[in-house]
Order: structure tokens, then sequence, then C-alpha cells
């Protein structure tokens, strides 16, 4: 005879809340123990949470765009819904990365971001490059601006594993 507390149901409801339990306070602790809050601002101090971006950050404090713009103008669409899609994605692929240890040294941009970054610069700087924004004759795509201004937003020092040969 089946009593209500070994009902299969109620096992397999146990089971799930507990699974679910566990998942959300280790969530819980990874966000409050990575201070995940701090990736909600426009603060680039955020950014150099990890020390695996402490050059990145350096860079960007001796360069150019410091006036001008944070992390964000560069790394996230301007759009805000995008915006924190992409913040969420990269937060969650940054996490893994940086937990496990399985990310290559120097860090290298994503395809996602690359373009991201590209229209970045493209929505600061439209009229200037408005000109070059067309296809040059016999090539597929426009010019990149990140592909001749590597270390503009970090200094020279860093180019996020941007260089003319992976950018091609």
């Amino acid at each position: 005879m089946r009593t209500a507390l070994t009902s299969p149901y109620l096992i397999a409801a146990l089971v799930i809340g507990a699974l679910a339990g566990i998942a959300l306070g280790v969530g819980t602790f990874t966000f409050v123990y990575a201070r995940g809050d701090s990736y909600l601002t426009n603060d680039p101090k955020a950014c150099a949470n990890c020390h695996v971006m402490n050059e990145q950050y350096d860079g960007w404090v001796k360069s150019s765009h410091r006036q001008f713009a944070t992390c964000n103008d560069c790394h996230t669409p301007h759009n805000f819904a995008m915006k924190y899609v992409t913040k969420a994605v990269n937060g969650y692929f940054h996490s893994y990365a940086f937990t496990t240890g399985d990310f290559h040294e120097p860090i290298r941009i994503t395809e996602r971001n690359r373009k991201v970054t590209e229209g970045a610069c493209r929505y600061c700087h439209g009229e200037m490059v408005s000109q070059i924004d067309h296809p040059p004759v016999g090539k597929d795509s426009a010019l990149s601006c990140i592909r001749c201004h590597t270390g503009v937003g970090h200094k020279e020092t860093v180019s996020l594993g941007t260089t003319r040969e992976n950018i091609d």
C-alpha cells in the first residue's frame, strides 16, 4: 500500500526541489562572491573584479577613450535590451572560463564581441567613418575599425588578442 509520503510524484518533487535549491544557493553564493551586482553598473572597475582583466583596465585608464567611454560604451550594444543580453551572455561565459581556468592567454575577443565593438566604433564615430563604411572594390565587407586601431581603447599595450592576422 502506497502512502502519500512514498508517492513517486512526491519523491520526484522533493528531489527536483532539492536540486533547484542547491542550484539557487550555489548561484546566489557565486553572484555575491563575484560581486555580480557590480556588472549591472557602468563602472569600469567592475571589469577588473577578476584579476585576468587588470591589464585591460590599466590600458583603458591610460587610453584617450577614458575621458569619453566606459567599457560598456565599447563592449555592449547601444540598445538597452541587447546591452543586458550581451552582459548576461558574456558574464556567464566569463565566469565559466575564469572559474575553470579554460581561457586563452592573452584574452581574445570573440567574433560576436568583435562585431559589437566594431558597431560601437561606428556608433560614436559614424560621421567620420561613413566614407569608409562601404566595401572596397573586390571585397565582401566594409573596412574594420579595430583592424587598424586594435589598442585604441586599451592603449597599445593591450589588444585583446585582436591582430591584423586574426581579423582578416
